[in-house]
């Protein structure tokens, strides 16, 4: 019965914890006129400095100006970006489509399979993302 016990807080004690945490999501994202992302050129740099796994030697790059598009069943910002990474092979492949989701005027999540949230977009050359260092 003891072991049991051991077992179970943690459940107990998550189940405590994210009550508050999920009333805020629900606040903050409460579906309303988001907001232009004024800084989503210096926050998509940092996000995908992170996001690749070598950050160096990215060709065809390419980004689209933030339009409202719908996500989720919400109105929300995003940029979509083209790229060729360069593979742990030395090699690159076909360029990759991603679309790049603000949500109060930050960086929210990237959805990799942005066929569809992407389609019509106008891209222009983004050099900023080819000049990316580790």
């Amino acid at each position: 019965m003891k072991h049991i016990a051991i077992l179970l807080l943690p459940v107990a004690l998550a189940a405590c914890a994210g009550g508050d945490d999920r009333e805020a999501i629900i606040n903050l994202d409460s579906g309303a006129s988001q907001p232009y992302p004024d800084n989503y050129r210096t926050e998509l740099l940092a996000f995908m400095k992170t996001y690749l796994n070598n950050p160096v030697g990215v060709h065809d790059a390419s980004m689209a100006e933030p339009v409202q598009r719908t996500v989720g069943g919400r109105q929300r910002y995003v940029v979509c970006v083209r790229f060729s990474p360069r593979e742990s092979d030395g090699n690159y492949r076909p360029p990759r489509e991603r679309a790049i989701v603000y949500v109060n005027g930050r960086l929210d999540r990237v959805v990799e399979n942005a066929g569809e949230i992407c389609a019509g977009a106008s891209y222009a050359a983004y050099p900023d993302l080819e000049k990316l260092t580790r």
